[in-house]
């Protein structure tokens, strides 16, 4: 798991485009805290879109047995039954499926 609250900062140089610095700063915003707040969304991404990319084939085996099986112990949940047993069948109660809700407008 990703974790870096509490990490300690350490300075770094970075070129950046001038004049974007410029108007960063006319605006008042702190670029070191804009640029690590960025930074720290992007390497979450990309480090999420790799383990996603590596444990492709156990997530598709999960899904699959998912699909075959059912969710263990869905036939005895007493809640959520519109939510189904994970398999690929329709639901059997649709019965019980919330009406559309209404919204009003302002």
């Amino acid at each position: 798991m990703l974790r870096f609250d509490n990490a300690p900062k350490k300075a770094t140089n970075l070129s950046l485009n001038s004049k974007v610095l410029e108007v960063a700063r006319e605006l008042g915003m702190n670029v070191s805290q804009t640029v690590d707040a960025l930074l720290t969304k992007e390497v979450e991404r990309r480090y999420w879109e790799g383990w996603n990319e590596r444990n492709k084939e156990a997530i598709e085996a999960y899904n699959a047995r998912i699909r075959r099986d059912g969710i263990w112990g869905a036939q005895h949940r007493t809640f959520a039954g519109s939510l189904g047993d994970g398999r690929d069948t329709p639901d059997p109660r649709p019965d019980l499926k919330p009406a559309p809700t209404k919204r009003k407008v302002a």
